[in-house]
């Protein structure tokens, strides 16, 4: 019993700490609004903490396993490579609109220097260009298509609207992302079938 509420009092200050890393940034967020926003003593943040620092990589940490396993989630049995792409992007957005420690920890993870081991940019550019080349392997790509610039175009259009929804304070939605898909893709041979992500594939616990 005391080991599963001490879980659950440092779920509660990772979620408490991605809510103020995340509305006042890392450098002017403080560990006493944090420990006030979980509703509890600083003393008792310092038992589960030592300090910002670990906080920092508690939430990152955090935020990425939640994004690894909403990716995992999304594939189906039977999707083609492009059906994959569309679903796992959009398992992607509804996580990181809808949770606030998979958005802090995807912010945070971004600070990284490129080419680091585990940082979530690096990863998703390698899985649009996985999933592309099988498009292509799989002829649903006409041939006349680069298949490494059409990586590029879609990783960075991805990253851009992340971008400029977070400063709008506006989600990034699903159907935003089919729109990319018309621009990015417009000589694909076959349409990827719209696999919604279940408001169900999040972690249980959100803002």
């Amino acid at each position: 019993m005391k080991q599963e509420r001490a879980v659950q009092t440092r779920h509660t200050l990772i979620r408490a700490a991605a809510r103020v890393f995340e509305e006042r940034g890392y450098a002017q967020a403080s560990l006493r609004e944090i420990s006030a926003v979980a509703g509890m003593s600083v003393g008792a943040l310092h038992f589960h903490f030592a300090s910002k620092a670990h906080l920092f990589e508690e939430v990152e940490a955090a935020g990425r396993a939640s994004l690894h396993w909403a990716a995992r989630q999304a594939e189906r049995p039977g999707m083609d490579a492009l059906q994959k792409l569309t679903a796992i992007s959009n398992a992607l957005a509804v996580q990181i609109r809808t949770d606030v420690v998979s958005r802090a920890g995807f912010h945070l993870n971004s600070q990284s220097e490129p080419g680091s081991p585990g940082r979530l940019q690096d990863e998703w550019r390698a899985c649009v260009g996985h999933l592309l080349k099988e498009a292509a392997h799989q002829d649903l790509l006409d041939a006349d298509l680069d298949v490494t610039d059409l990586a590029d175009a879609y990783f960075a259009a991805t990253l851009g609207m992340e971008l400029l929804s977070r400063k709008a304070h506006r989600p990034l939605s699903c159907h935003a992302l089919a729109g990319l898909w018309q621009l990015t893709l417009p000589s694909r041979k076959s349409t990827p079938r719209h696999t919604p992500t279940p408001e169900t594939a999040r972690l249980p616990s959100r803002r």
